[in-house]
């Protein structure tokens, strides 16, 4: 699996790194836990969290790695990512989610987004073939590890929810960890920035080098017929693991923001199937694993997150430096210059058994502020704002107690009024935040929500 082979690239990096100070132009803010802590159950919490409600895994997904994984939403559904296959759910009562479809369809992570009656999947483990039933590759099966014929999107059809259909397959490039869903100009279209890592020596889907993503087409009215248009070069460099983890797009700014591992990338997409670099950033002293990326609303900002570890590691302990397997916020300029401004992590210290570290986020639609809701795995969820770039705190957590396993907030986004959270080994978890500084956002609604995705809201 290659998130083993980021893993060791994170280690390897964290070693050459660790004890590193940080800069002095910048800061780093853990803000303060706030002052009323409640506890409910086996969760910890501030006391403008509530927990409303669990839907906790069942079969067929309940299997010991159906590891729950990304969130996309649509009217009132949620559509829950699972190694093993999704979950469609009804959210129309926060409070009272039901399940409306469980989908067995194995294939890691299956990462997830939605757009119309259209379902996309990612899968980043080579298979015997494209459907749900094609299972391991044989030499998977053997214990020899990748070398399967197929791996990459797939299409599924969701206009009745209760029987999501599997349309169509597209391979790509090293499989698909993530993808992003972006519009084409008109609705007749819409295209997926895909990411993966790679290369793997002697695989035949993933080839050396490896040092760009995949756009993929889809047209609206005819899925089947979606392929691979472009396989941007974002990288010269060969020498070092290749490729992106995840791309953040805003479309009608017409920026991306690519987390390439190494690197924090910055694109103009005007011309969807050709995003063009604007700018590299990097941070060799404190960054290992470039993970993800969110703009503010006015995208005059980038907060761009650190999954030191790979996710498997306790990054949020004492023995850790505080500006490792954190965020880092930066200014985005006129001139469309990034410029590091400081760090945001957790100020809850985890254990050292607890698996923990910046993961998935999204902004709550805040007007006049810079609000986001993010995953920490074992470290829970965090409510942030980072109005203030350089001193950015955190306003809100929940917290359940430690789980002897890679456990926790793989996703947590906010969606009409409500954070959605999926904990990798215990569901879906909906939580309401009340607090004056986030309460605006209950004010805004939307129709659907792809968190990578972006879209703006009204200031």
């Amino acid at each position: 699996m290659r998130w083993i082979a980021a893993f060791g690239l994170a280690v390897l990096l964290l070693t050459a790194g660790c004890g590193a100070d940080p800069r002095e132009s910048v800061s780093w803010a853990a803000g303060s836990t706030p002052s009323a802590v409640r506890t409910t159950g086996d969760a910890v919490h501030s006391s403008n969290i509530t927990h409303l409600a669990n839907v906790p895994p069942e079969a067929p997904l309940d299997g010991p790695q159906s590891w729950g994984t990304d969130l996309a939403f649509q009217d009132d559904h949620v559509f829950v990512g699972n190694f093993d296959g999704f979950t469609v759910l009804d959210v129309s009562d926060p409070a009272r989610p039901s399940v409306v479809s469980r989908v067995l369809c194995p294939g890691e992570q299956n990462d997830v987004s939605v757009s119309g009656n259209l379902l996309f999947l990612s899968v980043d483990s080579p298979r015997g073939g494209p459907e749900c039933g094609g299972g391991r590759s044989p030499r998977e099966e053997a214990g020899d590890g990748d070398g399967g014929t197929w791996e990459g999107i797939r299409i599924f059809d969701i206009a009745d929810r209760a029987h999501p259909r599997f349309v169509s397959a597209v391979a790509t490039e090293c499989g698909s960890h993530t993808h992003t869903l972006v519009p084409g100009k008109t609705g007749e279209t819409v295209y997926l920035c895909v990411s993966s890592a790679g290369p793997v020596p002697e695989s035949p889907t993933c080839p050396p080098p490896h040092n760009n993503i995949s756009v993929v087409e889809v047209p609206t009215g005819n899925p089947a017929s979606a392929r691979v248009v472009s396989q941007p070069v974002l990288s010269e460099e060969t020498d070092r693991e290749g490729g992106c983890h995840d791309v953040t797009v805003y479309p009608e700014k017409n920026l991306a923001a690519a987390a390439c591992f190494g690197d924090g990338i910055l694109l103009d997409i005007a011309d969807r199937v050709n995003p063009k670099v604007i700018q590299r950033v990097r941070d060799r002293e404190n960054f290992s694993i470039w993970h993800s990326a969110t703009f503010n609303n006015a995208a005059t900002k980038v907060v761009f997150g650190d999954e030191l570890g790979g996710g498997m590691s306790a990054t949020c302990d004492s023995g850790t430096p505080r500006t490792h397997g954190a965020n880092a916020v930066y200014d985005l300029g006129e001139d469309r210059t990034l410029t590091l401004r400081g760090y945001f992590k957790i100020p809850r210290e985890q254990r050292p058994d607890e698996n923990c570290v910046a993961h998935n986020g999204a902004l709550l639609p805040v007007p006049g502020r810079d609000v986001m809701v993010q995953s920490w795995y074992q470290g829970g969820v965090s409510v942030w704002d980072f109005t203030d770039t350089a001193n950015p705190r955190e306003i809100g957590f929940f917290e359940r107690g430690p789980v002897d396993a890679v456990a926790g907030s793989w996703s947590a986004y906010y969606y009409n009024g409500h954070i959605y959270s999926s904990d990798i080994t215990r569901g879906l978890d909906v939580l309401r935040i009340d607090d004056p500084l986030t309460d605006p956002a209950k004010k805004v609604t939307v129709e659907v929500l792809n968190a990578q995705t972006q879209m703006s809201y009204p200031e």
